[in-house]
C-alpha cells in the first residue's frame, strides 16, 4: 500500500488539494478561477437562478439553468453532477454543458453542488444524489420544470453518481429516468488503478490520484465493490434489465476507459444501452481543455438528452 493510499494521508491530502482549488476559484482570473469556467462557451448565454435543495445528508446548492425562451409547458429537467474524484467541489467547472444542455437540448438543468470527500465519505454523496434527483421529480410544478420527464448526468465522478443514481432509482422503483448520461465515469474502484491500462504512457489520472480520491472517498477497500461504487467491478452481477437508458462516453487515452466499456456491454446485454461513444484521441476531463470536442461532445449529449425527454411532445407536434 502507498502512502498516499492510506485513508489518514489520503483525507489531509484531498484537503489540501481542495484548498488550493478554492484559492485558485478566488483569483479574478486564470485557469481554475471560477470567471474562467463561466466564460467557457461564451455563445451560450446564463439564464440562472440559485436553489438549495433539502437532503438527510446536507442542503444541496444548486444553480438552475433554464432555456432562453420557454414556449408553452414547462420544459424537460436534467440534473447534472460535476466530477472532481469525489473529494473536489466546483459545479462551475460544468457551467459550459449545463448552458449548453439548456439551450439545445431545451431543457432546465440543475447543476448540483454536491457533498464530496473526506467531510462527506461514501455512501453520503450518492444518498445525497439520489435524493436530490427524487426531490426534482416531485417538485417542478412549483419550481417551473417538467419533473415527469427527467435526466441524470455527470462528468467522471459525477458519472459515477449518475450512475449510482440510476441504480437506486431501479432498485426502488422511481424516479423515472429517461435517461443516464455517463461521460467518462469511473465504475470499477474495486480494482486498483495500477492495475489500469490507458493506451498513452502518461494518462491524466494516474495512479497517486487513484490513491488520494479513492481512499478518502472510501476508506475501507472492502467496500470498494459496492454496486454504487464499482457497478463495472467483477462482484456487481445482478441482472440490470429495466435500469435507465444510458449514454456512456469514454475517452481513447483515458485510464477508465476500459471500465466505462465494460459498463457500456453490461448495460447493453440489459437492452439498456442507448449509444457508446468512444472520444478519439481524447483524455480524461478533455472538455475542460479543448472547447471545440468540448462542442462535438456536447451537442450529441444534447442530441440524446433532447429525444430521451422531447419523444412524446415531438410526436404529438
Amino acid at each position: 500500500m502507498s502512502l498516499l493510499a492510506r485513508p489518514a494521508v489520503a483525507s489531509f491530502a484531498a484537503r489540501m488539494m481542495q484548498r488550493a482549488f478554492s484559492l485558485a476559484g478566488r483569483r479574478s482570473s486564470g485557469p481554475g478561477s471560477t470567471a474562467s469556467w463561466l466564460r467557457r462557451l461564451p455563445e451560450f448565454p446564463r439564464h440562472t437562478r440559485e436553489l438549495t435543495i433539502p437532503t438527510s445528508v446536507a442542503p444541496a446548492p444548486a444553480v438552475v439553468h433554464m432555456p432562453g425562451s420557454p414556449e408553452g409547458a414547462p420544459p424537460p429537467v436534467h440534473v447534472n453532477f460535476h466530477g472532481g474524484g469525489y473529494v473536489m467541489p466546483g459545479a462551475e467547472m460544468d457551467d459550459a454543458l449545463c448552458r449548453f444542455l439548456a439551450a439545445e437540448a431545451g431543457v432546465a438543468v440543475i447543476n448540483v453542488d454536491y457533498v464530496v470527500a473526506p467531510q462527506h465519505p461514501f455512501p453520503a454523496p450518492p444518498r445525497q444524489a439520489y435524493e436530490v434527483v427524487r426531490w426534482v421529480a416531485e417538485h417542478g410544478a412549483e419550481q417551473g420544470w417538467d419533473g415527469s420527464r427527467l435526466t441524470v448526468g455527470g462528468q467522471s465522478a459525477g458519472g459515477g453518481l449518475a450512475a449510482a443514481v440510476a441504480r437506486r432509482a431501479f432498485e426502488e422503483g422511481g424516479p423515472s429516468i429517461a435517461l443516464q448520461v455517463l461521460h467518462y465515469p469511473p465504475l470499477d474502484l474495486a480494482t486498483d488503478a495500477r492495475d489500469k491500462h490507458a493506451a498513452i504512457a502518461r494518462p491524466m489520472l494516474r495512479p497517486w490520484m487513484a490513491d488520494v480520491f479513492d481512499s478518502a472517498y472510501v476508506p475501507d477497500p472492502r467496500r470498494r465493490s459496492d454496486r454504487l461504487v464499482s457497478p463495472a467491478g467483477a462482484a456487481d452481477t445482478v441482472d440490470l434489465t429495466g435500469i435507465a437508458p444510458a449514454f456512456v462516453i469514454t475517452a481513447e487515452y483515458d485510464l477508465l476507459r476500459a471500465e466505462g466499456g465494460r459498463y457500456a456491454e453490461r448495460l447493453d446485454r440489459a437492452g439498456a444501452l442507448v449509444a457508446h461513444h468512444d472520444v478519439p484521441t481524447a483524455d480524461h476531463g478533455y472538455d475542460l481543455k479543448d472547447a471545440e470536442v468540448a462542442r462535438q461532445v456536447y451537442a450529441l449529449i444534447a442530441d440524446h438528452v433532447r429525444r430521451a425527454t422531447h419523444a412524446g411532445a415531438d410526436a404529438d407536434g
